[in-house]
């Protein structure tokens, strides 16, 4: 693995690893899942696939922030927002 990638994959696993402690399961469930992913494709060496691999990971990041926002703008519509109907 050339190096340049190598560390776009550490970062990777390290932001991913940031935002798995809000996850909705458990910050070890993800972690556990997270690092059995990481460790199944240690052994891909094609530059190509890696690129792949990182960019399927920067989508799950992108779909986490965005299930972290949205856990939030619910918590906000809940606490300021009445669901009463008259």
């Amino acid at each position: 693995m050339a190096n340049s990638l190598r560390g776009e994959v550490l970062t990777l696993y390290k932001n991913l690893l940031y935002l798995g402690r809000d996850y909705p399961k458990g910050a070890d469930y993800f972690k556990r899942r997270l690092k059995n992913v990481f460790l199944k494709n240690k052994d891909v060496k094609d530059p190509e696939k890696i690129k792949e691999l990182i960019a399927r990971g920067e989508f799950v990041m992108k779909e986490l922030e965005a299930l972290y926002f949205l856990r939030k703008y619910r918590a906000m519509k809940q606490r300021y927002y009445s669901d009463t109907k008259n």
